[in-house]
């Protein structure tokens, strides 16, 4: 990790930003709207936390065959992606509604997604929503060795087939965070004094961890034992509910920032970026699929990411809007607005930039 905190400019010759921000809050005033979630949000809560925790009830109380219990699984993955991208991610966001303990309450979701909201926060909030596509500062781009995101990123011959391998190794992402991944990041964070918010002693953070692990262990592996099901399916389904909610999430991810159209900027000597805060978002970042009602429902807006990265504290109900004046302002200054019009599209631009990165070591 570079120790070396990247600055940005603050000088916007365009006036890109405050331009935009003066057409998106000019339209929540003059509609009389609020920025946070309102029933749809809400509506959707309920679907997605339905989804996730019916077939778990199903699989305590029914008796039924592997392959039923596998397909259950695999409906609550679906479910515990859609949590995540929509409930707690804007929670998290504290966007979710306008009373703060709602925010805390449904961030706090990602205690039974296998996360941990002190961990999440520091690395989403703080470190891939400010140092955006910057190695060594947002870890959203460090899969460790296996996986090049970057051109920037060290070259090693068995990338050669990382566009063949990375798809099967996305879904390990929730499953890590269970068992490993928050560990790692908790130490790692108390030691460089991150936080997000008002800090928190390592003490309570530490106990916090400790005890949300546990609980979740007794959910999720301890009480389907305990209710008869064979040890080996609970730990099976459970891998396969982590995998294929870790696909989806890292896919969604992957599609927003890891492809040809997006930049990796790095800072000069001096750890100063070229662009203000607000440019380095359109160039680092990208849409897909905006008129996709389903891609837009379920992944929470995320497929929205310039309008995300730009807004934060927004709801995602309203980036459909906000996109408007996004692209019209960013047309206006002669700047960047990467968008693919379909997931499909979208997914092909990342295999191929996954398959350069491997193949092209000149790219670094």
């Amino acid at each position: 990790m570079n120790t070396t905190i990247p600055t940005f400019s603050n000088q916007d010759n365009m006036k890109f930003f405050r331009t935009l921000n003066s057409r998106v809050n000019n339209y929540f005033k003059e509609n009389n709207i609020p920025k946070t979630g309102n029933w749809k949000i809400h509506l959707k809560t309920v679907i997605l936390f339905t989804i996730f925790l019916t077939p778990y009830f199903l699989i305590l109380t029914l008796e039924m065959s592997i392959w039923y219990q596998l397909l259950l699984n695999i409906l609550m993955g679906i479910g515990m992606a859609g949590i995540g991208m929509n409930v707690m991610h804007d929670g998290n966001h504290g966007a979710y509604s306008s009373k703060s303990w709602i925010n805390k309450f449904m961030g706090g979701s990602i205690y039974i997604l296998a996360g941990n909201v002190y961990n999440w926060q520091v690395q989403h909030n703080v470190l891939h929503h400010t140092y955006t596509n910057i190695l060594g500062h947002d870890e959203d781009l460090d899969a460790g060795r296996i996986i090049r995101f970057t051109q920037n990123a060290e070259w090693r011959r068995f990338h050669k087939f990382q566009h063949y391998y990375s798809f099967f190794l996305y879904g390990l992402l929730t499953f890590n965070w269970s068992l490993t991944t928050d560990f790692k990041q908790m130490s790692a964070y108390l030691k460089r004094k991150l936080s997000y918010g008002t800090p928190q002693s390592p003490t309570r953070l530490w106990t916090v961890l400790v005890i949300t692990k546990i609980i979740y262990a007794l959910i999720w592996v301890v009480l389907p034992i305990a209710f008869g099901v064979t040890w080996w399916k609970v730990l099976l389904g459970f891998f396969v509910m982590h995998y294929t909610a870790g696909l989806i999430l890292s896919i969604v991810f992957q599609l927003a920032h890891v492809v040809e159209e997006t930049d990796n900027p790095v800072p000069n000597e001096n750890g100063e970026m070229e662009n203000t805060w607000a440019i380095h978002q359109l160039y680092t970042t990208a849409n897909f699929a905006p008129k996709n009602k389903i891609v837009n429902w379920f992944t929470g807006g995320l497929n929205h990411q310039i309008e995300h990265h730009l807004y934060p504290h927004i709801s995602h109900i309203h980036y459909g809007k906000i996109a408007e004046f996004v692209k019209q302002t960013a047309d206006e200054c002669n700047l960047p607005y990467h968008e693919f019009k379909t997931m499909r599209s979208a997914v092909i631009a990342h295999y191929k930039h996954l398959k350069d990165l491997g193949q092209n070591p000149q790219l670094a």
